[in-house]
């Protein structure tokens, strides 16, 4: 009790605390756009339920990993030396992830392109085997990201309650955003295309940090923040378009 009475009283402990809630909502971000895109491809009454579950995992696994510090810390070191280049648990944990997250988009985006035609015949197991892939699928993905988020939050303080209190708040964030955020992606096609494309990035980014080649998260996040401004000025310009269209007809 003593102890987390001095992090209270601790300016330096809520400077942390900031920060970290900061860098894991922008941590989470990759989550969320994995999720809501996932889980839009589910029908309409199973959506909302699949988003929570993904989510509710996502802290579960988070919190799990915390509890687990020393576990964690020795993930990075090197277990795997190939040609020269070595490798720990962490590296190809990434590495797998960016390569899982690079087949999941581009087949996506394949999709999108060249729809398949539906078997109306099978649609009751199609949602059936639909909702139990997309939850497999988005554990795997929480797995990679929580194991990145707890490296990073253990990486910036050594006080566990600090971590544990900016995991819970970035993960409730998401719970606040997911709904509306895939109701965005839903209705508004285009941006599903630019989602995808960040989950490209975010993948060759995974990847890339698995080799050992560090990728400052500013410039991604900023290739992510210019590319949606711009897709929202395209969206305000087909708006005012429709507008004036239907003030002429």
């Amino acid at each position: 009790m003593e102890y987390l009475l001095e992090l209270a009283a601790s300016p330096t402990a809520w400077v942390a605390l900031a920060t970290l809630i900061v860098m894991e909502i922008v941590l989470g971000i990759d989550n969320l756009i994995f999720i809501s895109i996932l889980t839009n491809k589910l029908p309409e009454q199973h959506r909302q339920k699949a988003r929570r579950i993904g989510i509710g995992m996502a802290l579960i696994l988070r919190l799990a990993l915390l509890s687990t510090i020393a576990f964690i810390v020795q993930l990075t070191e090197p277990v795997i030396d190939i040609f020269g280049q070595t490798f720990s648990w962490k590296d190809m944990i990434l590495i797998a992830g960016g390569l899982f997250l690079l087949w999941k988009a581009t087949t996506e985006i394949h999709h999108s392109m060249d729809p398949a035609p539906e078997d109306p015949t099978s649609a009751t197991s199609t949602v059936t085997l639909g909702f139990a892939a997309a939850i497999g699928q988005i554990l795997l993905l929480d797995m990679v990201f929580s194991i990145d988020s707890i490296i990073t939050a253990v990486g910036m303080t050594e006080h566990l309650p600090i971590m544990i209190i900016a995991v819970v708040v970035s993960v409730l964030v998401m719970l606040l955003a997911a709904d509306p955020l895939a109701k965005f992606i839903n209705d508004n096609p285009t941006v599903v295309m630019l989602a995808l494309g960040f989950l490209i990035m975010i993948g060759m980014t995974l990847i890339a940090e698995g080799f050992g080649a560090h990728v400052p998260k500013g410039y991604v996040y900023a290739a992510m923040a210019f590319s949606a401004t711009i897709e929202g000025l395209n969206m305000m310009s087909r708006r005012a378009k429709q507008k004036r269209i239907a003030a002429e007809a």
